[in-house]
């Protein structure tokens, strides 16, 4: 059931008090009083910010905030939300002219934790149920009521608009620029490009990106863009790369091809990095708000069904990369979920900016999501989130001495045009992508030969062999091979490609007395 259908249904049973959470509060207030219809003319309908005061917006609103402000400037007499809270009770006395009223109160989360707001609003309760009137409070997505209200107070959810009203809204912004009307290969790109937006900003981004030829679907997606990113913990991805540019990962990259191609095909990449991290203190932080933000997370994967696999692996083995690079492949956005930055410093701050942005990737995914989360120390992610990336947890090891010739010669391309000649290239045995990447643009940037700046480069298998034979260790028969079908099989302590650099002894072979003489 929607919005409008459950305010409908609260109303029709004298609900007093009802709190909104809108992405778009002005949307929400013309919806509601659209869906009044022609009994609206009978009751008032008010309305509040803390600019304007109390103002009415029908005849009979307009008529009955006049007479309770005396004829005084609204934005004088009514500004505190504790002066319109009284004049609502005033109202609320009033048998012929206050029955049935819908009031609107714009930020109320910005005002009710103070006690004589939150005792005003209390104080509706009783006369709004007795006389069929509602006081609704629109909020940001997400705003949690103070605990003095909340065993009071409907709260309803305003979705984000959904791909059938993009749609429409891509053909009414077609139609108010008297262009001939878009192809609906044309509408479902640019639904595409702006599912996530409320109504307003997504209207005001198509508008933006007309030119005379119609939609630049490239501006429309940086507009977009634009828009997720304001949104404190995330960001959209950019990079050109696709699974082709990467080198090695064989086996993760074609289960990833099979996912990006399946019967749930994802409209959106999610990719949160270092995810241990951000749960770290799940059930043991004296705030509560890890433990809480993990419940929030937890909940939302599970009702959402999504869908996701968790990479482990050392630094640089191109974890960062493959995020980037499936988005790119099925051509949709990967958004960063950086978590830790959702984290606020009032209380509930942490939960709401949570609970909003998930909101988000749900409208921008239209709930066909793929999570991919990197993971150093997988040993503190709490077991129940792991259990939610239900494709699997991938070990990336360090590239075999098979992978790393191909990742050579793309970075090779990238920073000089060509594929340099083998024997130009250094030895390179345990070497991870990022490591290959920081020679060739280290030779680059400074005139150098390949040999020359690998002196400037530490590998992270001399840097932390210790680090890497423990994710060995930990990796074995747990996790899936990102290079090779089946689990994971440890390594020898070093790569099988290590060079032999010993001497093998004979000794029967030799004329010696073993025992230091000769014979």
């Amino acid at each position: 059931m929607d919005m409008i259908k459950q305010l409908t249904a609260a109303r029709s049973v004298s609900t007093p008090l009802c709190c909104i959470r809108t992405p778009d509060p002005a949307s929400t207030i013309l919806a509601v009083v659209q869906s009044l219809g022609k009994d609206a003319e009978n009751f008032p309908v008010l309305h509040w910010d803390v600019l304007h005061g109390l103002t009415g917006l029908n005849p009979k609103g307009k008529g009955v905030s006049k007479a309770l402000l005396d004829g005084g400037d609204p934005a004088m007499v009514s500004a505190r939300p504790s002066e319109m809270l009284a004049l609502l009770d005033r109202l609320s006395q009033d048998k012929k002219n206050g029955a049935d009223a819908v009031v609107f109160m714009s930020n109320a989360h910005r005002f009710w934790n103070d006690e004589v707001t939150v005792q005003g609003i209390w104080n509706l309760r009783n006369p709004f149920k007795a006389n069929g009137s509602i006081l609704l409070m629109l909020t940001s997505a997400g705003a949690t009521l103070p605990a003095e209200l909340a065993d009071d107070v409907l709260v309803l959810d305003e979705a984000l608009p959904n791909e059938g009203e993009i749609r429409k809204l891509v053909t009414d912004v077609y139609q108010s620029a008297e262009f001939d009307a878009p192809t609906d290969d044309l509408v479902g790109k640019a639904a595409d490009a702006v599912l996530g937006l409320a109504a307003f900003p997504a209207e005001q981004a198509l508008a933006m990106s007309l030119t005379r030829k119609g939609l630049d679907l490239g501006a429309l997606w940086e507009r977009k863009r634009q828009t997720i990113e304001q949104a404190k913990g995330m960001s959209v991805l950019r990079s050109e790369g696709n699974f082709a540019s990467l080198g090695g990962m064989s086996n993760l990259t074609q289960f990833l091809t099979r996912v990006l191609d399946g019967k749930k095909r994802p409209r959106g990449i999610v990719f949160v990095d270092e995810i241990e991290k951000a749960f770290a203190g799940t059930g043991t932080d004296t705030s509560g708000v890890k433990t809480a933000m993990t419940g929030i997370i937890l909940s939302w994967m599970q009702d959402h069904n999504a869908r996701g696999i968790i990479l482990v692996g050392p630094p640089g083995t191109g974890k960062t990369a493959i995020a980037k690079a499936a988005g790119n492949e099925a051509g949709v956005p990967t958004i960063a979920f950086d978590i830790a930055r959702m984290q606020g410093s009032k209380v509930g701050e942490s939960e709401t900016q949570l609970s909003t942005n998930l909101k988000v990737v749900d409208a921008v995914t239209q709930g066909a999501s793929f999570w991919i989360a990197t993971c150093n120390k997988i040993s503190s992610l709490p077991p129940e989130l792991r259990r939610r990336f239900k494709r699997g947890t991938f070990y990336i090891d360090l590239p075999t001495k098979e992978e790393r010739p191909a990742i050579w010669e793309i970075y090779e391309k990238r920073y000089f045009g060509a594929v340099g000649k083998p024997e130009q290239r250094p030895f390179d045995l345990g070497w991870t992508g990022a490591e290959i990447e920081q020679c060739c643009d280290t030779a680059d940037d400074l005139r150098m030969t390949l040999e020359e700046a690998a002196a400037f480069v530490v590998p992270v298998i001399k840097a932390d062999p210790e680090g890497i034979q423990q994710l060995r260790t930990l990796a074995h028969d747990r996790f899936i091979d990102a290079s090779r079908p089946g689990p994971y099989q440890k390594r020898e302590e070093f790569p099988p490609d290590t060079p032999q650099t010993g001497r093998k002894i004979r000794k029967a072979e030799l004329n010696l007395d073993m025992k230091g003489g000769s014979a």
